[in-house]
C-alpha cells in the first residue's frame, strides 16, 4: 500500500472542464498539507482537441512530473487509445500505457471502451457519468436537463477518483463550493452532489479498498502557497512597483497580463492591450523614459516584432522596460501551447548592432519572483532593457511553494536628476573635440557652468536620468548615435566614447548582480556526472538527483541563470574541474552549450536534447543519468528524447 505519493491524470477534449477538476483536486491536496506539482498539456485549438492535466501529490517537495500515472481519468475514448483511428499520422497514442502497475483507470462507461486483456495489473472502473449527473439533477427537479450540465462529467470523474484513493470527500467539497459563490452557489451544490454520487458509486460497485494507492491529509498541515507560474511573475511585478504593462495577446504570455488587468485598479497599475507588439514595446519604452517602472510580456513571435524597440531602448538608455519573454515551440507560429527552450540565442542577439541588455533565465517560481523583482532594479540602475526568460512550463505549472520571499528586496531606482545634480566638467566630453587645435563650436557653456547632459560621459557609464518636467532637466533623445546632450552625431570620437559608455555597463552589471543569481552548483562539489542546464529543467534534474542520492550515486548540477552578461570565469572553473559533463536542454541545437563554448572554450560533447514540445520527465532525466553513470552512453553522442510512444 503506497500512501501520500500519487500521480493522477485527467484527459478529455478541450472545453470539457479538465482544468477545473484538476485544479480543485490540487487545491484540496494543498489545503490538506500535501505538496503538489501539476501541469497541463493542451492543443492550440480552442475546443475539441485532446488535452490532459497531471497532478502529482507527495509528502515531499515535487518539482516535475512522472511518466507513469496511478489514476487515469478518461472523459473520452481518445484519452485511452489516442487518435490513430482518426488521423493518417497520429498525434498521440493515448495514456493507457502510462498507467502504473496496480493503478486504476476511471472512464465513462458510455464511450464504448472494452478493457484490453494485455493490460494486466491495471484496474478498470467504468462509471456511468451521465446517469450520475441525471440523478444529481433529479434531486432538484432538473432531471430532464442533463445535457445542459454535461460539463459536470469532470466533477463526476473527480468524485470517483477520491473514492479510489480514500481521500476525504469533505475537503474537496469545500473547494468546489469555494469556486461557485453568490448567484452561482446553486451550481456549486450540484457539482458537489454529482461528485458525491460518483464517490458512492465507486465504493458501492467496486472493491475500492483493494486499490493500492492511498491519499490522506498530512499530519502537520502547514499553510503553503498554491499558484501558477504566470501569477508569481505578475505578483513580482506588482511587488517591484510596476506601474505600466503593455501586451498583445499571445500564448503563453497572455495569462500574466490578464491577471494584472484584474488587479490593476487596486495596485496603481495601468495595463494596455496594444494593437501589436511593435506598439507594446514602444509604449513600454516611452513609459520608462517618463519615469515609471514599465514592462511588457510576450512570446517568440511577438518578440520578433519588438527587436527594433529593444535596440531603441538601449541606445536611448531608457530605464527599462522589463520584458518577460515566455518561450514556446518555434519557429514561426510553431507549437503555440507547447514547451521549448528555443529562444536563448534569439534574446541574446535580438537587434542589430552591439548594445547592452540583461538576460536572466529563472529555474523555478521562487527564482521567477526574485529575478523579475530584481529586473526592475537593474533596468533603472543601469538604464537598459532587461529580459526575463521563462517558458510555457514555468508559466503553466500549478504548484505548492513553502514561502514566497525576496532575498534581495530593496528598491533601487538608480541615478536621477532632480534639479541640482549638474553634470561635472569632466563628464561633458569637451576633451573629445579639443584636438588638433579645435575647441568645438563655441556654443558650450564655460567651465563650471550649471548644465545637465542626459548622456554625460561619467566614469561608470551611468549618467543621471531626468524625468520630463524636472526643472533644468530638459534633454533630447534619439535613436541615432548622439552626443552627451542627446543631439545626433556621426563623429568618430563621440561614437567610440558612447559605445564604451553603453557597453561598459555589462562589466559593471557582472560585479553588481549577486553570484547566486548568476549561477549555482547543486549537489556535491565533486561528482561522477555534472549536468549542465538552465531554466525550467531545474526542478526535474533536482528530483532525479534526489533519487540517485538515495542510491549513493554522485551527480551534481550546474545551473546557468544569468545569460547576459555571462559569468564565464565561474562557469569555466566548474566545467574544467568536472569528471564528465552532460548538457541537458529542451531545444534542438543545445543553445546553452553554444553560449558556453563561445565564452569559455569548453565544448560539451555529451548532449541530451528534447524538442518535441513536452518538458523532460523525471524518468527521462533519470534514464539519461543512469546511462552515463553505468557507462552505457557514448561520449559525443547527442541523445534525443521524446514523449511520443
Amino acid at each position: 500500500m503506497q500512501k501520500n505519493r500519487l500521480a493522477w491524470m485527467i484527459g478529455g477534449p478541450q472545453g470539457s472542464g479538465i482544468n477545473a477538476s484538476a485544479e480543485v483536486f490540487a487545491k484540496a491536496c494543498s489545503r490538506a498539507g500535501l505538496r503538489v506539482y501539476a501541469n497541463i498539456e493542451y492543443h492550440s485549438n480552442i475546443m475539441g482537441k485532446h488535452s490532459f492535466y497531471r497532478v502529482r501529490v507527495d509528502d515531499e517537495d515535487v518539482r516535475s512530473y512522472k511518466e507513469k500515472t496511478d489514476i487515469l481519468v478518461a472523459l473520452d475514448h481518445e484519452t485511452l487509445v489516442g487518435d490513430g483511428d482518426q488521423r493518417r499520422w497520429p498525434t498521440h497514442y493515448g495514456h493507457l500505457h502510462e498507467v502504473s502497475d496496480g493503478g486504476g483507470v476511471i472512464f465513462d462507461s458510455e464511450i464504448g471502451y472494452e478493457p484490453s486483456a494485455d493490460r494486466t495489473g491495471v484496474r478498470f472502473y467504468p462509471v456511468p457519468f451521465m446517469e450520475i449527473i441525471k440523478a444529481a439533477l433529479a434531486e432538484v427537479g432538473k432531471g430532464d436537463q442533463a445535457r445542459r450540465y454535461e460539463v459536470m462529467k469532470n466533477t463526476v470523474a473527480l468524485g470517483a477518483s477520491l473514492a479510489l484513493c480514500e481521500y476525504p470527500f469533505d475537503l474537496v467539497a469545500e473547494v468546489i463550493l469555494g469556486q461557485f459563490r453568490g448567484k452561482r452557489s446553486e451550481i456549486g451544490q450540484l457539482n458537489v452532489r454529482a461528485a458525491k454520487l460518483a464517490f458512492d458509486h465507486v465504493r458501492d460497485n467496486f472493491d475500492a479498498k483493494a486499490f493500492p494507492y492511498r491519499l490522506q491529509p498530512a499530519a502537520d498541515r502547514k499553510p503553503r502557497i498554491l499558484a501558477k507560474g504566470y501569477e508569481i511573475i505578475a505578483i513580482a511585478k506588482l511587488r517591484a512597483g510596476c506601474a505600466f504593462q503593455t501586451y498583445y495577446p499571445i500564448s503563453p504570455a497572455t495569462d500574466e497580463s490578464v491577471y494584472l488587468e484584474r488587479h490593476q485598479r487596486d495596485q496603481n497599475l495601468l495595463v494596455v492591450q496594444c494593437e501589436d507588439e511593435i506598439s507594446s514595446i514602444n509604449m513600454a519604452v516611452g513609459a520608462a523614459h517618463m519615469g515609471v517602472r514599465s514592462a511588457t510580456a510576450t512570446s517568440g513571435p511577438g518578440f520578433a516584432l519588438m527587436v527594433e524597440g529593444i535596440g531603441f531602448s538601449s541606445i536611448t538608455e531608457a530605464p527599462g522596460p522589463v520584458i518577460t519573454m515566455y518561450q514556446r515551440g518555434g519557429p514561426s507560429t510553431g507549437l503555440p501551447t507547447r514547451q521549448e527552450q528555443g529562444d536563448l540565442q534569439f534574446v541574446l542577439h535580438p537587434a542589430q548592432g552591439d548594445f547592452p541588455h540583461v538576460v536572466i533565465a529563472p529555474g523555478d517560481l521562487r527564482e521567477c519572483y526574485q529575478d523579475v523583482f530584481s529586473a526592475f532594479n537593474w533596468a533603472e540602475q543601469f538604464q537598459l532593457p532587461v529580459i526575463v526568460l521563462p517558458d510555457k512550463k514555468l508559466a503553466a505549472i500549478y504548484t505548492t511553494i513553502d514561502k514566497l520571499e525576496l532575498k534581495y528586496d530593496k528598491l533601487e531606482r538608480g541615478k536621477t536628476f532632480t534639479g541640482s545634480e549638474w553634470t561635472p566638467d569632466e563628464a561633458k566630453g569637451n576633451d573629445l573635440v579639443a584636438q588638433d587645435g579645435h575647441v568645438g563650436d563655441g556654443h558650450r557653456p564655460g567651465e563650471g557652468a550649471n548644465e545637465y547632459l542626459r548622456y554625460a560621459l561619467t566614469k561608470d557609464g551611468i549618467s543621471p536620468r531626468s524625468r520630463p518636467g524636472t526643472p533644468g532637466g530638459r534633454f533630447w533623445s534619439t535613436s541615432d548615435e548622439h552626443d552627451p546632450d542627446g543631439h545626433i552625431t556621426e563623429g568618430v570620437e563621440m561614437r567610440i566614447a558612447m559605445m564604451h559608455k553603453r557597453m561598459g555597463k555589462l562589466s559593471l552589471l557582472s560585479k553588481t548582480i549577486p553570484k547566486d543569481q548568476q549561477l549555482a552548483l547543486h549537489g556535491p562539489e565533486t561528482a561522477d556526472v555534472t549536468v549542465v542546464a538552465w531554466g525550467s529543467t531545474k526542478g526535474t534534474i533536482l528530483d532525479a538527483m534526489r533519487i540517485l542520492e538515495d542510491e549513493d550515486k554522485k551527480v551534481n548540477f550546474l545551473q546557468c541563470r544569468l545569460m547576459k552578461p555571462f559569468p564565464a570565469e565561474d562557469v569555466e572553473r566548474i566545467l574544467r574541474a568536472a569528471k564528465h559533463l552532460m548538457l541537458l536542454e529542451e531545444n534542438y541545437s543545445g543553445q546553452l552549450g553554444s553560449l558556453i563554448a563561445e565564452h569559455t572554450g569548453v565544448r560539451i560533447e555529451d548532449k541530451v536534447l528534447k524538442f518535441d514540445g513536452r518538458p523532460f520527465s523525471e524518468d527521462e532525466v533519470l534514464a539519461a543519468l543512469r546511462a552515463r553513470l553505468d557507462g552505457i552512453a557514448k561520449e559525443g553522442t547527442d541523445v534525443v528524447m521524446t514523449n511520443v510512444r
